[in-house]
């Protein structure tokens, strides 16, 4: 609704302002002004909720109420995913493990999990790549969102997110469900147990992750930082990666600024650059 006197809550300029500032503070996402009504209709549901009347009553009901950040920040982050979306960087990180990895445990951090499409992708291709339900990998995914986490977790998807696969792939990987469950599917045990769910905002000075990684999956979160946040988060995970480890990032984000931190080797694919690793450490 454009018209501002159709609108079930009263949202002025002044609020769409108050919103930028907090979700740039709290979780670096940098809003143009073309996602003002996103806005609106995305916080609506949070006002209908609470029975609060305007914008100006919720942003003061946020200031003083910590435990209702988290469904802001939930509310306003797009959680736009697929199985297998821009496939070329499976079939980057197969030849990877088949190249380097294929007789060594591999570590791999998907930063922006969703609900879990992304994470469930990747071991699927790591079991196919290394011949096993059991390959020798770790997977940490993490989420700013709480919800869609615990969406993640459970793997349970209605049937039609499921055409990407072949009918070999869909009984290899999944469960149909019965009963109550008609028309879902849910990811078999083995590649659940491969993945760790954990919430992690980038923007915190810790991410409480051990140990380095041979490949991180960035995909399509630094769209949302300026460049000043994209280099400061770009430089930690970096350090995180272990010298020859790969840093893949979404189809409409590119690097060019940051061509002492990463270089670029496939298609949105980086490798780090002379970057000394044990420096990572104090970036978790």
């Amino acid at each position: 609704m454009t018209d501002h006197s159709m609108r079930e809550f009263h949202y002025a300029d002044a609020d769409f302002i108050r919103v930028k500032a907090v979700i740039y503070q709290k979780a670096g996402i940098n809003l143009g002004a073309s996602k003002k009504q996103l806005v609106y209709s995305r916080l609506a549901r949070r006002l209908r909720l609470l029975n609060i009347d305007s914008f100006n009553e919720y942003l003061n009901y946020l200031d003083h109420t910590p435990e209702e950040l988290q469904e802001f920040i939930n509310a306003l982050t797009t959680n736009l995913t697929a199985f297998f979306r821009e496939e070329h960087h499976f079939d980057i990180l197969s030849n990877f493990i088949k190249k380097h990895r294929y007789n060594k445990p591999c570590r791999i951090w998907c930063a922006a999990s969703s609900t879990g499409e992304e994470p469930y992708s990747i071991a699927m291709a790591l079991v196919q790549a290394y011949g096993t339900y059991r390959p020798p990998v770790e997977i940490i995914a993490s989420d700013i969102d709480s919800q869609v986490l615990q969406s993640a977790a459970l793997g349970i998807y209605a049937i039609d997110r499921l055409d990407v696969f072949s009918h070999e792939q869909k009984k290899q990987f999944f469960l149909r469900g019965k009963g109550a469950n008609t028309g879902k599917a849910k990811v078999v045990d083995e590649l659940r147990e491969l993945i760790s769910f954990r919430q992690i905002n980038l923007l915190d000075k810790h991410w409480h992750l051990s140990g380095f990684f041979d490949v991180i999956f960035c995909r399509n979160v630094m769209i949302y930082f300026d460049k000043s946040t994209q280099l400061e988060i770009l430089g930690r995970m970096v350090r995180l990666l272990v010298p020859d480890g790969l840093y893949i990032a979404g189809h409409s984000e590119s690097f060019s600024h940051a061509n002492h931190l990463v270089r670029l080797v496939g298609k949105t694919t980086y490798i780090p650059v002379g970057v000394d690793n044990l420096g990572g450490v104090d970036g978790r």
